[in-house]
């Protein structure tokens, strides 16, 4: 499956402004954010997380794991993101397809 680049750049833009509203929701002093598990003081984010933040399913997201493109940690049997792995994710993906 191929997809033009500029239909990925969308994509890709799509998912940054989602980040960004995230990083936005963390800055605001609200229960939600301060509540948020965090490990060594960065974000932890869930599959429930990163499905919205990217619009894909839970699949989507073990396919990304089982390729190696997304860290993850497993708590409790649980799959965690932490924020700078999403972040390094993000950046790989869009700095491969504008080469």
């Amino acid at each position: 499956m191929f997809i033009e680049s500029s239909d990925f750049e969308t994509w890709m833009k799509r998912i940054m402004e989602r980040f960004d509203r995230l990083e936005n929701k963390m800055d605001r002093p609200d229960e939600q954010v301060q509540n948020a598990p965090t490990i060594d003081g960065e974000r932890l984010y869930d599959n429930q997380d990163l499905c919205l933040l990217f619009n894909v399913c839970k699949r989507t997201l073990q396919r990304y794991r089982t390729l190696g493109w997304l860290n993850y940690k497993r708590i409790d049997q649980k799959a965690y993101y932490t924020e700078s792995d999403v972040k390094k994710f993000i950046e790989e993906r869009a700095g491969k397809k504008k080469r």
